[in-house]
């Protein structure tokens, strides 16, 4: 069968890549052709798209982008078309691939959703098209359950494919000595919010006694260059940058500073002390709040935060994001034994609620079941 998936970043890239994977393996006549990125091609896909070249974050960015984003979906659609899948896997990504799957259902096309847009935060209007338009939901996280139940769209949980992926990954250290881990969001629009906090609180780290000889080492995002980096970087030796070894920085440093995001689900599962800064935009927090009152809904951004409805590693949100705030954190998770053992505590927690191994490989056997009850189907009215 052939399989059309469609990732809109780096995270969704690393789930695509795992459930390619997982396809190959159930489906021994499978075709996967993607718009993601290095590791779907790398699992065995046909990249058609790289998703640097559409990636956006906040409402500005898309209105800047608007053309671009306008060619690229006519492009997919073309693509698609001429492609014939037998379904289309569109994973996270919403504000593009909703729109796909409204074209994909005009036209008969199957749809699965992968990594489910997070309607439970905000846009509750998306679950009224997620059930007109898309076929099968794939959801990933425990609290995602009762939500979707609730609003009667039919779904699939088997586990979370983060779990796979950090377990089989085969850890290296990235460098000698104490460091603190600094991941900084992989968006252009992120980066440029991040990484001036970022920097101001590796300065007021290191000039702190004790503190001297330790580094801060930022994750650099798949799909960015030293370029994004170097302007907040220039000048501090005790500051390195390395691509490719996301999580070998965080499994040995002592702490590490995460743009929210998958990031940090992926830090907690390997054990690394954490706290979670996001920002966003004036113009998109302003709407935020007052408009969609996103701020107000939800107790927490983080994933992990989400998976046990509490609070285990502290997030720094907005106007809170301070080299100052950052800073003080990272001292308590390094200073702090008892602070740290708590949160730590709360990780074995959070990987508990994620489920089991082989969650990829049973989404890929489940779509694949999914599409086979639904070519039974038509046989038998013929």
């Amino acid at each position: 069968m052939r399989y059309y998936l469609i990732a809109g970043e780096a995270s969704g890239d690393l789930h695509g890549s795992n459930l390619v994977r997982g396809l190959l393996a159930e489906d021994p006549e499978a075709a996967c052709r993607c718009r993601g990125g290095e590791m779907m091609a790398a699992a065995g896909a046909t990249l058609v798209q790289h998703y640097r070249e559409g990636a956006v974050m906040g409402l500005t960015d898309v209105l800047g982008k608007a053309g671009k984003l306008l060619r690229s979906l006519k492009e997919c659609k073309r693509d698609i078309a001429a492609w014939q899948p037998d379904a289309v896997i569109l994973i996270d990504y919403p504000g593009f691939n909703m729109k796909i799957a409204k074209w994909c259902h005009a036209r008969g096309i199957r749809v699965f959703y992968y990594i489910a847009p997070k309607t439970w935060a905000s846009r509750a209007g998306r679950n009224r098209k997620l059930k007109a338009w898309v076929d099968r939901l794939f959801i990933v996280f425990p609290f995602e359950i009762p939500y979707f139940t609730e609003q009667g769209i039919p779904f699939v949980y088997k586990g979370n494919p983060l779990v796979d992926a950090v377990d089989g990954h085969d850890f290296v250290r990235p460098v000698e000595g104490r460091y603190v881990a600094m991941l900084a969001g992989s968006r252009k629009g992120e980066i440029a919010r991040m990484m001036p906090v970022l920097m101001d609180a590796a300065d007021r780290l290191a000039a702190l006694p004790g503190w001297e000889d330790v580094r801060f080492v930022v994750a650099g995002a798949p799909a960015r260059s030293e370029a994004d980096y170097a302007p907040y970087i220039a000048g501090r030796r005790n500051v390195r940058l390395l691509f490719g070894r996301t999580y070998d920085v965080l499994k040995f440093a002592d702490a590490a500073v995460i743009n929210s995001g998958t990031a940090s689900l992926e830090a907690a599962l390997i054990g690394t002390p954490q706290v979670v800064g996001w920002s966003t935009s004036p113009v998109t927090a302003w709407i935020a709040r007052h408009v969609l009152r996103v701020m107000d809904h939800i107790k927490f951004i983080s994933l992990g935060n989400l998976c046990l409805d509490r609070e285990v590693f502290r997030e720094l949100i907005q106007e809170d994001l301070t080299g100052a705030a950052v800073s003080d954190e990272v001292r308590r998770l390094v200073e702090d034994a008892p602070y740290r053992e708590k949160m730590l505590s709360g990780y074995a927690e959070i990987r508990t609620s994620l489920g089991g191994a082989g969650a990829s490989r049973a989404v890929a056997r489940a779509m694949i079941e999914e599409i086979r009850k639904g070519v039974d189907f038509h046989e038998k009215k013929r």
